[in-house]
């Protein structure tokens, strides 16, 4: 039996993310319904899952790259605010959609190999929002015990919580299991739709205009900036593995647009609904500037 074509499956790891965004995007009158199902089924099972496999299967520099996505997301949030004195649009620059964005452009882009990177990410960046977005779209001050409360009860604490608690077997020997790894091919098939899917319902019903767009790409193309020298000093100071797939991934992370629970948040604490806008002509920005940069790190990198 011949192999499969590499090139053949890197095509199809392109196309399901798009086939699965038009699916949600033409398909919304019929699927809306679902919608809020499916957002939870992401949240709360199918990413959590993921943690949970690559926190039992740890990789060298995931806890490293945990505290650098923390520590990025802090820092851009300062800066912003310095500068602009509004913490709703510092928190959308600052707090990313790693979760239903960044796993399924991190497979469209990079492959498998890139999910022990973004997840990691992932868990810093999400760490962060927990507890800073309470924050930034409340118009109280919010007691120190009800932040906490709020970031423990968050799925990926609980996803840590979980693996920390299995960490005390070795399942190394698990891995390669058909079994694991049927099931975490179909969960990572499963994150890519789910999250392409929402998003396409999500943009269906949004509209912006070509200076929102103009603006989106100009914020995230200066955080990627920011970025750079972010990722300069981890290479010299942190010990990631100073592997290009790590850093090509770090860099992608940085092109997410703001996390889409921000508008949800700012509903509930506000009655408002300013950063929809912020997140819609982002992620249109997104997906532009991911495409692009794909582009550029595949010609500059072939083996990548």
């Amino acid at each position: 039996m011949g192999k499969i074509n590499p090139t053949l499956i890197h095509a199809m790891a392109l196309l399901l993310p798009l086939i699965s965004f038009l699916i949600g995007y033409w398909g919304v009158a019929y699927l809306q319904q679902i919608r809020s199902w499916l957002a939870a089924l992401l949240a709360r099972l199918l990413i959590p899952l993921i943690i949970i496999y690559h926190m039992v299967f740890y990789k060298e520099g995931s806890l490293w790259l945990i505290g650098f996505s923390i520590c990025s997301s802090i820092l851009l949030f300062s800066l912003f605010y310095i500068f602009a004195k509004d913490k709703l649009r510092a928190l959308c620059f600052s707090y990313l959609n790693g979760v239903w964005l960044g796993l399924p452009f991190a497979l469209a882009v990079f492959g498998p190999a890139a999910m022990p990177t973004i997840i990691a990410l992932y868990i810093g960046g999400s760490l962060f929002g927990n507890v800073s977005a309470v924050v930034a779209v409340s118009a109280e001050k919010q007691a120190p015990q009800f932040i906490i409360q709020n970031m423990l009860k968050s799925p990926p604490v609980i996803a840590l919580t979980v693996a920390a608690g299995l960490s005390f077997w070795d399942f190394n020997a698990y891995e390669f299991h058909p079994v694991i790894q049927w099931g975490y091919a179909a969960n990572k098939f499963l994150v890519t739709f789910a999250g392409m899917c929402i998003l396409g319902m999500w943009l269906s019903k949004v509209r912006i205009q070509l200076s929102d767009l103009k603006r989106s790409l100009i914020l995230i193309s200066i955080r990627f900036v920011l970025s750079l020298g972010l990722a300069a000093g981890t290479y010299y100071f942190l010990p990631i593995p100073h592997q290009m797939l790590t850093y090509a991934v770090m860099m992608l992370y940085f092109l997410l647009p703001p996390a889409a629970n921000i508008v949800a948040l700012e509903t509930h604490y506000q009655g408002t609904g300013y950063s929809a806008k912020y997140i819609a002509s982002g992620t249109i920005a997104s997906a532009i500037l991911i495409g692009v940069y794909g582009v550029v790190v595949h010609v500059l990198v072939p083996g990548l």
